[in-house]
């Protein structure tokens, strides 16, 4: 076995910027290709883990010795921005069980099947308005701003209960939170969202409605299961996760479908391949492009053996592009069985709003292809302003035409 202190022959650092917004850079898979499991260096010069197989990262999402606690001393600090971490509550995300599982409980049946199925219509709607705004303003827009983002905003809002009108706001302080330079700004831009989010609360005591805040207000804050901090910080972790996400990936989604005219003609012609489109873009696009955990003891996998205390990195864009478990990895096919994908995490931290983001990302994409048929890029692909390796992977903007 290979002890982590010892010195890594190949050790790139991450994350790094793509320079096609669908294609991992290209120092991930040469790494992937050294073996399942290798090391990668951060901002600060701290090496850790860097798990590339599919196989050896499913086993380790699994395992219960796999930490996600930020508040664990030796988490690695993938970014500069997070270099507070350890000071925060970050629920769901930055938890083990039994609290992971505890708050888990509390929101798993707002994001269940059945839920969610029952929202398609609304989606529907909501994605219809949308793009007949968009229609009416001309025969070109700013689809990020557009459509993208204004679509998931609507409806994490109606879900939560948060009201849209405050979508400026909250969209603003989300993109500081995730980009901010430095990690004052970066804890600023969450201190603001998160008074936002108590005042929202102290207003639906006084005034109750019907979104998933008021249910938890009503079963769990009146109960004594959740005090005000643990629930403004779960619904800020809701609201961002909830519009983030799935904007950069209808967002990239759209443009990858573009840029790829037979797998978007084989959508045309069979608009049932859709839902297994969705995967196949997941599984390809990987847009939260690594998960961070610490070990809490000593690990065997592939070969290695990773200590107790050492940081382990599974980049999902080169998890996803196994060609053990995917055939011709690095091609987009719609027609791909993907759904083994590791785009939504696994295990028990798997995201807990799959079920929501796939019914948006079909909805809005199969919508938006049927009712503009013509839609195409206003400007050369390399012309797309692609985001940083540093944060959700993406366009900052996509100007299209029809």
């Amino acid at each position: 076995m290979t002890d982590a202190r010892s010195p890594a022959p190949y050790a790139p650092s991450f994350p790094q910027d793509r320079t096609c917004p669908y294609h991992p850079p290209a120092a991930y898979p040469e790494l992937a290709e050294r073996g399942p499991v290798g090391r990668m260096t951060l901002y600060d010069g701290r090496q850790v883990w860097a798990v590339t197989g599919h196989a050896e990262a499913r086993a380790l999402l699994a395992d219960p010795r796999l930490s996600a606690d930020r508040k664990n001393p030796s988490f690695p600090v993938v970014l500069e921005r997070f270099a507070n971490q350890a000071e925060l509550d970050i629920p769901l995300l930055g938890v083990d069980d039994p609290e992971h599982a505890r708050q888990r409980r509390m929101l798993i049946p707002s994001f269940g099947l059945k839920r969610i199925a029952g929202m398609r219509p609304a989606i529907q709607a909501i994605v219809d308005d949308v793009i007949d705004a968009m229609l009416e303003g001309g025969q070109e827009a700013e689809l990020h701003s557009a459509f993208a983002l204004p679509v998931p905003s609507m409806v994490i809002c109606r879900l939560l209960g948060v009201p849209y009108a405050d979508h400026e706001f909250f969209e603003g302080r989300s993109r500081a939170l995730l980009t901010a330079p430095t990690a004052e700004e970066s804890g600023a831009a969450r201190e603001e969202l998160k008074d936002y989010l108590h005042r929202l609360v102290a207003a639906k005591e006084a005034h109750p409605g019907d979104g998933l805040l008021d249910d938890l207000i009503a079963d769990r804050l009146r109960t004594g299961e959740l005090d005000r901090e643990e629930l403004a910080l779960l619904a800020m972790i809701l609201l961002v996760a909830g519009h983030e996400t799935t904007s950069n990936m209808i967002t990239l989604g759209t443009y990858t479908l573009l840029e790829h005219p037979g797998q978007l003609a084989a959508l045309r012609a069979d608009p049932a391949l859709m839902p297994g489109a969705v995967e196949e873009l997941m599984r390809y696009l990987s847009i939260a492009d690594g998960m961070v955990r610490v070990a809490t003891q000593d690990i065997e996998i592939g070969g290695h053996t990773i200590r107790a205390g050492d940081g382990v990195l599974l980049p999902t864009s080169t998890i996803n592009r196994d060609p053990g478990v995917y055939a011709d990895p690095g091609a987009l096919d719609v027609r791909r069985v993907a759904r083994h994908h590791v785009a939504f995490g696994y295990g028990v931290h798997q995201c807990l709003g799959q079920n929501l983001a796939r019914a948006e990302m079909e909805i809005a994409l199969s919508t938006l292809f049927a009712r503009i048929p013509t839609l195409r890029l206003a400007v050369a692909p390399d012309e797309v302003p692609i985001k940083p390796g540093d944060t959700l992977q993406g366009l900052y903007a996509l100007p299209v035409t029809w």
